[in-house]
């Protein structure tokens, strides 16, 4: 089965598994993926994350991160889908939350954060916002 869109799909599997209470959930893997794990990890959302293999499928292992019942992500949003692609220039990145959330982007220089991409000076496609 291919996936119209796997961003959202891994994104609403971090959602579902948030809202179930699970400690940690597996997704199909991808490069994109990883490096999207990788800056949720970097940013505190999550407390780690695996690449795994289990019958010949490459896998991502999510684990989620809590304090007490509350999750440490609260909420995140697709932008840019592929029927209508969000790009922004290096001026026009937005702000999530007045600064306490993040905006991730696919720039020409890798997956980054808003703030980084603000730092380096390149703007790209708006993936989605976390808060």
């Amino acid at each position: 089965m291919s996936l119209t869109d796997p961003v959202a799909d891994f994104l609403a599997r971090i959602r579902n598994a948030i809202r179930a209470r699970h400690p940690k959930f597996d997704v199909p893997a991808s490069k994109l993926k990883l490096e999207m794990a990788r800056i949720l990890k970097e940013e505190g959302y999550i407390a780690n994350f695996k690449a795994t293999e289990e019958e010949g499928r490459k896998l991502l292992r999510l684990y989620l991160k809590y304090d007490g019942d509350d999750p440490a992500l609260s909420n995140l949003n697709r932008i840019s889908r592929p029927g209508c692609r969000v790009y922004v220039g290096r001026d026009e990145i937005p702000r999530v939350l007045g600064g306490l959330g993040i905006v991730i982007l696919t720039t020409p220089k890798g997956v980054m954060t808003g703030q980084q991409a603000r730092k380096q000076g390149v703007g790209g496609e708006v993936l989605c916002e976390v808060w």
